[in-house]
């Protein structure tokens, strides 16, 4: 392991948003903040998700354009964690955090109705393995388990299969989809959608691959 990841990760123990629970402390059992994350903010906002936040641009941006609303980025990444980790320590961001887990672990750590919203940035398309894509209905159905009745679930990514598939069966099991889109850039307008990037983002674009977008809804679990 180069000198760079071992200086981030002894540096990721000392910020007080970063948390890292060991795999007993989440597999099958609840984590210890799970139906607390209001207290760690200090408030009753609503408490929007962003799964395999890598970095946390996205994470950062959203917790600067929206303060009336708490965002925890969630990677197991814990290099790629630091960043974010980093700026919201330095800044005082205290409507952001990060969580490191698998994602697979993510009901140990949110109660029913704790979380309102979901943003998936450019997840692993998992060509050959649908159950293992953040979109598919195996995930969905454990967002469900602790989101808001009407919860919304954000899926933002350069893959069009990708993006073709969580919309074909999101519609076939009649959950409501909101805005679509194949190509934000000629067919949206809205700010949040194309000024707030991730460092996948920022590359695809420069590459010239189209970045898509799907917004849905979620019904009573």
């Amino acid at each position: 392991m180069g000198k760079d990841k071992l200086r981030r990760f002894a540096e990721n123990l000392s910020f007080e948003r970063l948390f890292q629970p060991v795999f007993e402390e989440i597999y099958n059992r609840d984590y210890v903040l799970k139906g607390r994350w209001h207290e760690i903010f200090g408030n009753d906002n609503p408490i929007v998700l962003e799964l395999g936040c890598g970095r946390g641009e996205y994470t950062v941006a959203l917790a600067k354009k929206f303060p009336d609303r708490n965002f925890i980025g969630i990677d197991v990444k814990g290099a790629r964690l630091w960043r974010g980790a980093k700026t919201i320590h330095e800044n005082r961001i205290l409507n952001a955090a990060f969580l490191r887990i698998r994602i697979d672990f993510i009901c140990s750590c949110f109660a029913r109705d704790e979380v309102s919203e979901i943003w998936i940035t450019f997840p692993d398309p998992q060509p050959r393995k649908e159950n293992k894509r953040l979109s598919s209905p195996r995930f969905v159905a454990r967002y469900k388990t602790f989101m808001k009745t009407g919860g919304m679930v954000h899926l933002k990514t350069d893959n069009l299969p990708l993006h073709e598939y969580t919309k074909k069966w999101v519609t076939a099991a009649e959950l409501p989809v909101y805005e679509h889109y194949t190509d934000i850039q000629s067919q949206c307008s809205d700010e949040l959608l194309l000024n707030i990037q991730t460092h996948y983002e920022e590359m695809f674009s420069a590459q010239g691959f189209p970045i898509t977008y799907l917004k849905f809804g979620l019904l009573e679990p």
